[in-house]
């Protein structure tokens, strides 16, 4: 450390509130200035989805009906 904040470019991850943690179907997601990003979290490795902000309201939107 040199006094400097330290800055990332990895994406904060976050799992659902309902998510178990047993290690069941659940996915995650990570939101940046320009994209909203979903992986699997069984599976970190794999590639993960993006799409944009507004995509990302619109299906949350629907989901939520």
């Amino acid at each position: 450390m040199n006094g400097e904040p330290e800055t990332t470019t990895d994406p904060v991850w976050s799992r659902s509130s309902y998510s178990a943690g047993d290690g069941g179907e659940c996915a995650e997601v990570a939101a940046t200035p320009h994209a909203v990003l979903v992986r699997d979290s069984k599976d970190v490795t794999r590639p993960h989805l993006t799409v944009s902000p507004a995509r990302w309201a619109q299906f949350v939107r629907y989901a939520a009906r």
